[in-house]
């Protein structure tokens, strides 16, 4: 029996460039027996009721076509269904594809996937800043990183990953230690001044940034990566490592695993898979197995 594939696509993904990817891979999930529907969405409200729209006529899979914050989107409409999320990665970073062990850098390779329809259960955590409550598949971060994130959001040049290394490097010149609130399963408190908190479900964000090394998405836990203050030379010089994840080896962080946790912190913003959420405080609690995926 052929397969009903509900295709989402995210227009602006990659600068626009991912739109020449998708006649190829319509044609290879037709070619493969799919019978296809496209959905592209106004905005992205516009594209996550049009996504809840399509879950609810049950489709055998509803297919993320796009980066990181498409699967956020398309996380929030199959969540709690029996409806499976396929990814076809044709973003910049692609993280939360990578963490599940869908090609990321073969969209035609990640297509022979989603026909194959070999699923698995994996978690999601439930996040909640200030007025926003919604579902993330990889990691949620507040610090130095989610300030990052707000200064890219702000720039219009350069294009792609550059912009976030121009905001990096101005942020640098900035930022100061925080001073943070943490509560681990709403039992155990820690406050101290930290660089940054990452909430993780999976491994990876910004590209491969392996925050938490050793997080796993059917754990039924979450991976809490604090790093206390550093000066400015020192944060410098430990930085590179998080694409090896060996930044976890460093005296100044510290990694706990917990169903949920509260961070507390003034005058930042919290970001879920690259997502801007909202200003903390943020609440973060795990929902295990409630993603059934393609992989």
């Amino acid at each position: 029996m052929s397969p009903q594939l509900a295709l989402l696509v995210n227009p602006a993904a990659r600068g626009g460039r991912t739109l020449r990817l998708l006649e190829p891979v319509a044609r290879r999930l037709r070619a493969g027996g799919a019978e296809l529907s496209v959905i592209v969405g106004d905005d992205s409200a516009d594209a996550l009721e049009r996504a809840c729209t399509a879950v609810s006529e049950r489709p055998d899979a509803l297919v993320a076509f796009g980066g990181d914050g498409l699967v956020h989107l398309a996380v929030q409409a199959v969540a709690g269904t029996d409806v499976p999320l396929g990814i076809i990665p044709a973003g910049t970073g692609d993280d939360i594809a990578a963490a599940l062990g869908v090609p990321a850098k073969d969209p035609l390779a990640a297509a022979r996937a989603v026909l194959r329809m070999k699923t698995r259960l994996v978690d999601a955590a439930r996040i909640r800043a200030g007025t926003s409550e919604e579902l993330f598949a990889g990691v949620a971060c507040c610090g130095f990183d989610s300030r990052v994130n707000e200064r890219a959001n702000g720039l219009t040049w350069p294009p792609g990953m550059a912009r976030y290394l121009v905001a990096t490097a101005r942020e640098l010149r900035a930022f100061k230690p925080i001073p943070f609130r943490i509560t681990y399963d709403e039992t155990d408190v820690v406050e101290r001044e930290a660089m940054l908190v990452a909430v993780a479900n999976t491994t990876s964000y910004g590209a491969g940034m392996r925050v938490c090394p050793d997080a796993r998405p059917d754990d039924g836990l979450l991976d809490v990566v604090l790093l206390n203050a550093l000066s400015t030379g020192e944060f410098v010089r430990v930085f590179p490592s998080v694409y090896r994840g060996s930044h976890v080896r460093h005296p100044a962080v510290s990694v706990r695993r917990v169903r949920s946790v509260r961070v507390e912190a003034p005058e930042v913003v919290a970001y879920a898979d690259g997502e801007r959420i909202g200003e903390t405080p943020l609440h973060c609690e795990v929902r295990p197995r409630a993603l059934r995926v393609i992989v």
